[in-house]
């Protein structure tokens, strides 16, 4: 009974010192030609330090954007450019191909320490550069 109550009193300081959120959402979006997918996920953590309060935070992303046509139709492309935007950070690939691309999905990703969090409600820009087409559009978040 001893040791229950003493667990019982640790997990209860152990809570009352630090309060973590954390944050998972798919971002999904669409133009004529592509389609795209942004899936994040971000820890926050509040703690009290000798009377002061802290934060910390870590997250990561994948960006997957999907052309929504054949390989063939994309076959005499030689360079693709795709960029996204958050509120808080950006992120910009540059694709060259030697020859026709093989695959139709590409993907970026990051992580961060110490950043700002993206939010649920947030909307994320995304702009596509294949040839000489351009296409923009936004992601908004879907149940994960």
């Amino acid at each position: 009974m001893k040791k229950i109550l003493m667990l019982l009193f640790t997990v209860l300081v152990l809570t009352a010192c630090a309060e973590t959120t954390n944050n998972d959402y798919k971002f999904k979006g669409e133009s004529e030609h592509w389609e795209a997918e942004y899936v994040y996920t971000g820890t926050e953590v509040w703690r009290k330090d000798n009377g002061n309060r802290t934060y910390s935070s870590e997250d990561s992303y994948q960006f997957i954007l999907k052309y929504k046509g054949s390989l063939e139709e994309l076959s005499s492309i030689r360079k693709l450019k795709y960029a996204h935007e958050t509120t808080s950070s950006s992120g910009e690939t540059t694709r060259e191909f030697d020859g026709p691309p093989e695959v139709l999905s590409f993907t970026a990703s990051g992580a961060s320490k110490g950043g700002v969090i993206v939010r649920e409600d947030e909307v994320i820009q995304v702009k596509v550069k294949w040839g000489d087409l351009e296409e923009s559009f936004e992601l908004h978040t879907k149940g994960k």
